[in-house]
């Protein structure tokens, strides 16, 4: 075998364009480093400015003319309706944090609705019961007012005891006085 590699048609291809790629290269550089061709390339990218410039203004007032819709005019519609899409995002979040509190909020009353109910049982079994309460002690009272009558009236019986044992006693002593004047009398 020789030493001799093969021709490839690519590998030469390749050399090739990288020997043009370097000439055009060095030719834009040696045509962009020039001071005249940069000042009239700088004057005709100012002049195309211009003209796009104007061109743009005259496409907006025919486009208003014609009633149709600019790039700016498409272009600020989508700003809109993504802040618009924006807010309603925010505002439904809003309203499923105010169904949630408007949900807790509805279980606290109904606890509270639920207490009241058991505070106003309560409070009717108390009013029953404190009317209970003023009738027995009404009672209560006329029993002590009999009480006091009864009592009142054993005093007068045991006065009246008192009186009558004295009487007793003092009919007993006359008697007995009595007997014994007859009895000394009879005996003389």
């Amino acid at each position: 075998m020789s030493g001799k590699k093969p021709n490839d048609p690519y590998e030469s291809f390749h050399k090739l364009s990288l020997l043009w790629e370097k000439q055009i290269n060095d030719f834009f550089y040696l045509l962009t480093d020039n001071k005249d061709f940069v000042k009239m390339s700088n004057g005709g990218t100012e002049i195309k400015s211009r003209y796009l410039e104007a061109f743009k203004k005259n496409q907006e007032a025919l486009a208003n003319v014609l009633n149709l819709p600019t790039k700016n005019d498409v272009s600020n519609v989508a700003t809109l309706t993504i802040q618009a899409e924006e807010k309603i995002e925010a505002l439904e979040e809003q309203i499923w944090d105010l169904q949630d509190s408007m949900k807790t909020q509805s279980k606290e009353i109904e606890s509270v609705v639920e207490i009241s109910k058991e505070i106003i049982k309560l409070t009717k079994q108390l009013k029953t019961e404190l009317v209970r309460t003023k009738e027995e002690q009404t009672d209560t009272k006329e029993l002590h007012a009999e009480l006091q009558e009864m009592k009142f009236e054993l005093m007068k019986l045991t006065n009246f005891k008192d009186e009558f044992e004295t009487l007793k006693g003092l009919i007993k002593k006359e008697k007995g006085v009595e007997l014994e004047l007859s009895g000394s009398g009879s005996s003389k």
